[in-house]
């Protein structure tokens, strides 16, 4: 069988239906189609980790809320007397030296989301972020410079860029796949990371007072922290 087109031509029907197959999408078997969860994901970190965040094991930790402010200490020592004319001469001070670096820590603003897909197959799940908040630095006690001067040391150190306090905003959106019969946790907050370093201070004749170490956690990025169980 053939078929007359508007310019007289005559194609076989077989080669039209060809045509039209080449055209036209196909369409899914809507019974091997199981349901799931989409939505449009927007976020830093999506690595799923093997189990919740950790947390610092430092008990005498301080949370610097003016990070232009000292953590509660003198700057530097008083009551020293000044060295005599012919003694040497120091500037009074605090001093802050970085030792070591470690890991990334994270501190989460607002509740854990979680969500379970009970299908037999992979699903998404879409996670927002609930609450607006500030995180800043912790800081372990006796440090004797500004929590300001001891970042700008461990940048200078260790060349990585970190910020005094970083902003987890309302509203972020995370998409992550779900494998089957998991349920999948999320977290928002901000990573900091950890270091150490001594801090101590400078009297006027040149001695100082003993060096403490220091342990500090300092934000650099914002996300998330995804785990499942």
């Amino acid at each position: 069988m053939s078929i007359r087109t508007s310019k007289g031509l005559l194609i076989p029907a077989a080669t039209l239906a060809l045509m039209a197959g080449l055209t036209t999408p196909a369409l899914a078997d809507a019974a091997t189609t199981e349901p799931v969860a989409t939505a449009t994901a927007n976020a830093e970190d999506t690595a799923v980790q093997p189990g919740p965040p950790a947390e610092p094991e430092e008990t005498d930790l301080i949370e610097v809320g003016d990070p232009e402010a000292p953590t509660g200490e003198a700057e530097w020592p008083v009551g020293k007397p000044d060295p005599g004319p012919a003694a040497e001469h120091c500037t009074p001070g605090g001093v802050y030296r970085p030792i070591s670096k470690g890991g990334k820590f994270h501190k989460g603003v607002g509740p854990t989301n979680s969500n379970y897909n009970g299908t037999s197959r992979t699903a998404k799940s879409r996670f927002e972020a609930e609450v607006t908040a500030k995180v800043g630095i912790s800081v372990s006690a006796g440090l004797k410079v500004k929590a300001s001067a001891m970042v700008a040391e461990i940048e200078q150190e260790y060349s990585v860029n970190l910020s005094l306090e970083l902003t987890a905003k309302l509203g972020n959106v995370i998409t992550v796949d779900t494998p089957a019969k998991k349920t999948t946790h999320a977290k928002y907050g901000v990573y900091r990371l950890k270091h150490k370093g001594k801090s101590y201070s400078y009297y006027s004749n040149c001695s100082t007072t003993a060096k403490k170490t220091i342990t500090s956690y300092t934000p650099y990025r914002v996300g998330w922290y995804i785990w499942e169980s």
